[in-house]
């Protein structure tokens, strides 16, 4: 066939012409296309074994996927390496991380000859779209926007244990500008979630139509192709802010495209520039966040000249309002008033106090995540402000009874002071015990049962055992209990040992030389 093709009209031009008993030199010259390229169109005509009532019969596109059929010759020499080299791109980027430009830079190091840039990106658009098409989503202003987990976490140091733990990083993108907003949570519970994706509604400055997610089990119950069911709770927070919850489908990232792609974009712009080498608490490390989360809304769109936070303040216009007061998820369980008088809230391990009257007594723990209420037959007794500390007391000094009320005065002061008024060296002792603990508070218990040790055995005993207790490098009250226990303080370490008595049966170190 022609290595030009000519329009449809002039085929048939040829083949009228030509059944008309017109030579070949002559419909050259007048349809002014080359005697070669006539020749090759009659060849092909009379291969067809087809007259011209039955050409004329066919449609343009039936004519031209006759005369010019589609080509099914797979490409040669560098254009064939490079297809053969595209599964290999599409897997790798998949990982974290990867980026189309740090793939060409591999593939400019594998193979001798090769594409520049433009092209191989040119290729690589054309068979992934064959490969995999993709529908095109337009997007409009204030109408959605995408929230997500990355997959990789970041560790903090937890500021009231000193634990280092994994922050699961929040993700929110609105669908028209792309403008984005990232936040370090505890954890991906339904209350970190609700509370990352309010704050995330409150930096965009309103709430769009419709919140995609993707099927976290905080935001979804259960995932369906058909029918997914929203949590209740996370449900409730969406229709407190005017939106409805829109769960993508099941292992089909495309759906939230944006957002998926708003994850690529953070590992390189946000992971790799906080600080390598220090772990930080999570409030400086979403500062840190947030900082570089400033930057990239306002760096210009890769094509255009505008930024993302230039487009958020047209899009903004479009977003609803917000309500005044914020979503509270509340969450009520029953507990009991243990012996202390304090309830315990089991998920913080904190414990709160409540009047020693009700000792014993089943209360109705409401709580937030700013608030705990205790409630006894529906009537409040006692409001706390939530503290995510585990193993210590939020206490009021109104809630005790007499005899335990000097418990909120407890402090390191407190107890090196009753340290001192007994001896130097239990000072010195007690303030060890406090500072050896994450936090002082940890070393309360332990300071008061050591004095309690005191008033029991009596002061001078209880310095022999700190200065026994000290020498070895032993600061609890175990070790002192135990020392006490055992009558260790009653012996004298430098105390010099009986000389061995005189016997004719006994050999003397003259023997053994």
């Amino acid at each position: 066939m022609a290595n030009n093709p000519i329009s449809m009209s002039k085929i048939r031009q040829i083949i009228r012409l030509y059944s008309q008993g017109v030579g070949k030199k002559k419909i050259a010259l007048r349809l002014s296309v080359s005697k070669n390229t006539v020749k090759h169109y009659i060849d092909f005509y009379h291969s067809l074994q087809l007259n011209r009532e039955e050409i004329d019969k066919l449609s343009d596109l039936e004519l031209n996927n006759l005369f010019h059929p589609p080509r099914t010759k797979l490409p040669e020499g560098r254009l064939q390496q490079l297809y053969e080299y595209f599964p290999v791109v599409e897997k790798q980027l998949r990982r974290r991380g990867m980026t189309l430009k740090r793939l060409y830079q591999e593939y400019r190091s594998r193979y001798k000859e090769v594409y520049g840039a433009t092209q191989f990106y040119r290729y690589y658009n054309l068979w992934s779209s064959k490969v995999s098409p993709s529908m095109v989503i337009h997007h409009k202003e204030g109408e959605q926007m995408y929230i997500d987990y990355a997959g990789a976490k970041l560790p903090y140091v937890d500021e009231f244990t000193g634990e280092i733990k994994k922050a699961e990083v929040f993700a929110g993108i609105l669908g028209w500008s792309q403008y984005s907003y990232v936040e370090a949570v505890a954890s991906q519970s339904t209350d970190d979630t609700i509370g990352a994706a309010e704050n995330c509604l409150h930096y965009f400055g309103g709430s769009p139509q419709a919140m995609v997610t993707d099927n976290m089990k905080s935001a979804v119950d259960k995932a369906s192709k058909y029918e997914p069911r929203v949590n209740e709770n996370f449900a409730a927070f969406a229709n407190h802010y005017g939106m409805i919850v829109l769960p993508a489908r099941a292992y089909k990232p495309k759906d939230k495209s944006h957002v998926e792609n708003l994850v690529k974009i953070i590992y390189q712009r946000i992971y790799a520039c906080l600080p390598e080498h220090t772990v930080l608490t999570l409030k400086q490390l979403n500062a840190h966040i947030l900082h570089q989360l400033e930057l990239h809304n306002s760096a210009v769109l890769t094509g255009k000249t505008v930024s993302r936070k230039d487009q958020w303040e047209l899009e903004k216009q479009s977003l609803e309002p917000l309500p005044e007061q914020r979503y509270e998820l509340k969450t009520i369980k029953q507990v009991t008033v243990m012996k202390n008088g304090h309830v315990l809230l089991s998920q913080d391990k904190h414990y709160y106090s409540v009047p020693f009257e009700l000792i014993g007594k089943k209360l109705s723990m409401h709580y937030t995540r700013s608030q705990v209420e205790l409630y006894l037959n529906y009537e409040l007794i006692a409001v706390h402000r939530r503290v995510r500390s585990p193993h210590n007391y939020s206490s009021e000094a109104s809630h005790m009874a007499p005899q335990h009320s000097y418990v909120t005065h407890w402090s390191v002061e407190f107890f090196v002071e009753q340290a001192r008024k007994i001896d130097p060296m239990v000072e010195r002792y007690i303030s060890q015990v406090l500072s050896k603990k994450q936090h002082p508070q940890q070393g309360y218990k332990a300071c008061q049962g050591i004095l309690m040790l005191g008033k029991k055995v009596g002061a001078q005993r209880l310095i022999k055992a700190c200065t026994r207790a000290e020498a070895v490098g032993y600061y609890s009250y175990k070790a002192i209990d135990d020392i006490l226990r055992n009558n260790l303080d009653q012996f004298d370490e430098d105390q010099v040992p009986d000389p061995m008595p005189s016997h004719e049966n006994i050999r003397g170190a003259e023997y053994y030389r």
